[in-house]
C-alpha cells in the first residue's frame, strides 16, 4: 500500500497506477496504424533549441550583457553539440555501423542536413554579436578597438602589457620537415601564421596558440572608467606583435582557426577493474580525438586553408569560415562586468516558508518541519542554502543523525555539500556517497571529489557497471526515541549550490517512512548487489520507470474512451523516446489533452490531424535553464504527479539510474498546476512547436504589448507568499 500525506495523518490508499512487472511496452516503430513520419529529427531539433538560445540573444527588450550571455552559451551549446552529437553520427558513418536515425535516415544523410542547418546559424550567430548587440554594447560604453586604431601612447601601453604578460606564455611551432605539424587541441583559438626568410625567400608556416585558457580573452586599453571600457581581443595584440615570435623573419600573413574534436568519453566498464584510473587515462586521450569541425576566419589564404585541410583531414561541409571575431565564448568575460543596469534586475532567492524561523539569523529545524509535512522546494525561486545544504549540514552535525546517503552526479568545485558529507565521516557517522565519475565533461572535477570524500572516510561507490547514475538522491537516517527514522529528499537537480542558482528544479523533501525505505532498497542496489524489483512511491529506471510512465499514458487513454476525464501533462528537458511518444499520440487519438513543456530536443508532431490533434508543445527559455521534469497525469479525479530526474530519452530510461518520486499533497499538485497553466497560456511568452517542427515564437501579444514571462511570474508569486507562523 501506498501511504498518501493528508495535512497531519497518513492515510493509506492504493496507488492509482501500480508497476505490474509483466506490463511490456510495444516496440518503437513498430506500430503500423501510425505515420512512418511521426517523429522530427533530433538532431535537427537540438540545433532548434539553441536557435531558440540565439533567438533570446536578437531580443532588442533584454538587457544587452544578458544578451551578450546568450551568445556565449549559444557558442558553448554548440561546441558541446559536435563534441558529441557530430562526432557521434561521424564515427558511425567511419565504423561502417549503418544504424539509422529516429527519422530513418542514415547518418550520412542526417550529418549532410546538420551541417547545412549549423552553417547558416553560426553565420546568423555571427551577424548578431556584429549588427545587433556589439552596437548596443558600444553604446552603453563597452567597445572593442583594433591594435591598429590606437595612438601611440595606447600602443606602447599594450606593448609592456604583450611584454610582460602575454610574450613568455606564447608557443609558436614550425612545420617543416624537422618539425611535423602540430597537434591542435580541440577548441583552442590558433593562429597560422606564414612567414619568409629575408634571404632565401623561403617560405614557412607556424602555428601558434591564442592561450585564453590561462590569459583573458579581453586585453584592457587604458584605465578607462565604470561607465567606459575599450578593449583589444587577445588575439589581435598577439597578431600585431608577431615580429617578436618570429625575429628575422618577414611575416607574411596570419589568420585565425579552431579546431573542434570528438571529446565524448568511451569506457568498456566490463573489462575495466579500476574505473577511476580508466576514466582518468580516457580523459588525457579524449584531447586527441579526431577533428568534427573547423571554424576558419573569412579572408584566410587558400595556401593555408589548404594546410590545414590536408594536416587536419578536414572534409569541405566541414569548414567553417565566419566573419571574426571567432570562439565568441569568450564573451562569458563580458558578462561578468559590474554593470547592474546592463543585466537582469537582482532576485534574491526567498527561504521556503516551511524552513523559515522567527528570527532573521536562527537556523531552521528542518527535521521538525519535516516531521509535520512534506515540503516541495522550487530553486532558485526558492533557496537552495536553506533548504538542501542546510538539510545536509544540519544532519552532518546532529548527534542524533546515524547515517547519510547521497548521489552526486555534478558538483562545484567548492561544494558545500561535499564538505557537510566530510564533516559527518569525521563526526563518525556512516556516510555513503555515490558518486558519479562519468558525469560528461565534469569527469575530472568528479574524480577529484572522490578522493577527497574517501580520504575523510566516506564511503564512496561509482553506480553499478554500464549504467550511469543520474537521479539526485539523499537520506539520512535518524535515532529518534529508540526508533530509526527515515528523511529524504528527491531532486530534479544536481546538488550544486552554483548551478542551483541559475537552473531551474524541483526538489521533495518528505519524512515519510515508506520514501526512505525506498530510497533505502535503491541505495542497497546501488552500493551493493541487491536486485529491488518493486517501490512504493518511486518509479525507477531502467527496470520499470518506462513501464510505469506508459502504463500511466494506457490508463488516460482507457479514460477518454470510457468518457472519463483524462489528460497528461509533461515537462522535460529532451522527448525523443519513440516508444513514449507513439504511447503519447494513441492517448491522443483517444481525446486525451495532452501538454507537452519541453527546453531542448523534442521528436513529437504535433497538430497532426489523424494522431496528435490534442498535443500541444511549448518551449521555455530566459534567465534560468529550465530543468526539472514533471509528470502529471488526471487520472479520473485521483491525480498521478511524479518530479525527478528522468527525460523522455533511451538513455534515461534504458541505460541510467534514475528515480521519479510520487508527489502526494494537494498544495504540492496545485503548484504544479499553475506552472503549467502559466506555461502553457496564450498570454505568456514562449515558443510553441507547430506541425512541420518549426518552432514559432510568440513574445507580443496582438496589441503589442509583451507577453507575461513565465519566470518573472514565478519570482513574484513565490515572493508573495506569507510566512507562516513560527510552530515549536
Amino acid at each position: 500500500m501506498m501511504k498518501r500525506m493528508d495535512a497531519e495523518n497518513l492515510v493509506d490508499e492504493t496507488p492509482a497506477y501500480d508497476i505490474d512487472d509483466d506490463f511490456e511496452p510495444w516496440a518503437a516503430n513498430a506500430d503500423a496504424t501510425l505515420p512512418h513520419d511521426r517523429y522530427i529529427d533530433r538532431e535537427l531539433s537540438w540545433l532548434s533549441f539553441n536557435q531558440r538560445v540565439l533567438e533570446l540573444a536578437e531580443d532588442q527588450t533584454l538587457p544587452v550583457l544578458e544578451r551578450t550571455n546568450f551568445l556565449a552559451i549559444f557558442a558553448s551549446n554548440l561546441d558541446e553539440f559536435f563534441m558529441v552529437r557530430v562526432a557521434g553520427l561521424k564515427r558511425r558513418i567511419i565504423t561502417g555501423i549503418a544504424v539509422p536515425t529516429n527519422v530513418g535516415k542514415a547518418p550520412l544523410d542526417v550529418l549532410a542536413d546538420v551541417a547545412e542547418r549549423a552553417h547558416a546559424l553560426q553565420l546568423r550567430h555571427a551577424t548578431a554579436f556584429r549588427e545587433l548587440v556589439y552596437p548596443e554594447l558600444a553604446r552603453a560604453g563597452i567597445t572593442l578597438v583594433e591594435f591598429a586604431s590606437l595612438d601611440a601612447a595606447e600602443r606602447a601601453q599594450l606593448r609592456d602589457v604583450f611584454s610582460k604578460q602575454i610574450f613568455p606564455v606564447l608557443m609558436p611551432l614550425a612545420v617543416d620537415p624537422a618539425h611535423p605539424f602540430p597537434y591542435i587541441s580541440g577548441l583552442s583559438l590558433n593562429l597560422a601564421v606564414r612567414v619568409r626568410h629575408p634571404k632565401t625567400l623561403k617560405e614557412q608556416f607556424a602555428r601558434l596558440k591564442v592561450p585564453t585558457n590561462v590569459l583573458p580573452r579581453f586585453v584592457r586599453v587604458g584605465a578607462g572608467s565604470a561607465r567606459s571600457v575599450r578593449y583589444v581581443l587577445l588575439e589581435d595584440l598577439i597578431a600585431n606583435h608577431l615580429g617578436d615570435l618570429f625575429p628575422g623573419m618577414e611575416v607574411l600573413d596570419h589568420h585565425l582557426f579552431r579546431v573542434t574534436r570528438n571529446e565524448d568519453v568511451e569506457i568498456d566498464e566490463d573489462e575495466t577493474e579500476n574505473l577511476l584510473q580508466a576514466l582518468e587515462k580516457e580523459l588525457l586521450r579524449r584531447r586527441f580525438g579526431p577533428p568534427v569541425r573547423l571554424e576558419v576566419q573569412d579572408g584566410i589564404d587558400q595556401v593555408t586553408l589548404d594546410l590545414l585541410v590536408r594536416e587536419l583531414d578536414i572534409t569541405e561541409q566541414e569548414i567553417y569560415r565566419l566573419p571574426g571575431p571567432l570562439d565568441l565564448r569568450g564573451l562569458f568575460d563580458l558578462g561578468r562586468l559590474d554593470r547592474p543596469e546592463l543585466k537582469y534586475a537582482p532576485y534574491v532567492p526567498t527561504t521556503p516558508v516551511a524552513f523559515q524561523t522567527s528570527e532573521p539569523n536562527q537556523p531552521a529545524d528542518i527535521f521538525a518541519a519535516l516531521r509535520r509535512q512534506d515540503v516541495l522546494v522550487h530553486h532558485p525561486y526558492e533557496s537552495f542554502a536553506t533548504s538542501v545544504q542546510a538539510f545536509l549540514e544540519q544532519a552532518a552535525h546532529d548527534p542524533d543523525v546515524l547515517a547519510i546517503k547521497q548521489t552526486l552526479y555534478r558538483t562545484s568545485g567548492d561544494s558545500p555539500v561535499v564538505e557537510a558529507l566530510i564533516a559527518a565521516a569525521e563526526a563518525g557517522k556512516q556516510v555513503l556517497a555515490l558518486v558519479e565519475i562519468k558525469a560528461r565533461f565534469d569527469e575530472q572535477n568528479n574524480i577529484e571529489w572522490a578522493r577527497k570524500l574517501e580520504r575523510a572516510g566516506v564511503h564512496v561507490v561509482y553506480g553499478l557497471v554500464g549504467l550511469k547514475t543520474h537521479c539526485k538522491l539523499a537520506l539520512v537516517i535518524r535515532q529518534e526515541k529508540g526508533q530509526l527514522r527515515h528523511y529524504s529528499h528527491i531532486g530534479t537537480g544536481n546538488y550544486n549550490p552554483k548551478t542551483s542558482r541559475i537552473y531551474e528544479d524541483l526538489g521533495l523533501f518528505t519524512a515519510d517512512d515508506q520514501v526512505g525505505k525506498d530510497l533505502t532498497r535503491l541505495f542497497n542496489e546501488l552500493s551493493g548487489y541487491a536486485i529491488e524489483r518493486k517501490f512504493k512511491r518511486l518509479l525507477v529506471a531502467p527496470l520499470h520507470l518506462r513501464k510505469g510512465l506508459l502504463k500511466a499514458i494506457l490508463a488516460e487513454q482507457s479514460n477518454a474512451e470510457a468518457g472519463k476525464p483524462s489528460g497528461i501533462r509533461i515537462k522535460a528537458n529532451s522527448l525523443v523516446d519513440e516508444a513514449i511518444i507513439d504511447a503519447l499520440y494513441h492517448a491522443s487519438r483517444a481525446g486525451v489533452p495532452i501538454d507537452i513543456w519541453v527546453r531542448g530536443i523534442c521528436a513529437i508532431r504535433p497538430g497532426q490531424e489523424d494522431y496528435s490533434q490534442n498535443i500541444r508543445v511549448r518551449s521555455t527559455l530566459g534567465r534560468y535553464l529550465e530543468h526539472s521534469r514533471i509528470f502529471r497525469f488526471v487520472g479520473d479525479g485521483e491525480p498521478l504527479v511524479y518530479i525527478g530526474s528522468a527525460d523522455m530519452m533511451h538513455r534515461n530510461l534504458d541505460r541510467r539510474i534514475e528515480a521519479l518520486v510520487r508527489l502526494t499533497r494537494p498544495e504540492h499538485i496545485a503548484d504544479i498546476d499553475e506552472m503549467f497553466d502559466l506555461a502553457m497560456s496564450d498570454t505568456t511568452a514562449s515558443w510553441a512547436l507547430e506541425s512541420d517542427g518549426t518552432w514559432l515564437r510568440r513574445s507580443i501579444a496582438e496589441d503589442g504589448a509583451p507577453l507575461a514571462d513565465m519566470q518573472d511570474r514565478l519570482m513574484q508569486i513565490i515572493q508573495s507568499r506569507p510566512r507562516l507562523a513560527v510552530r515549536r
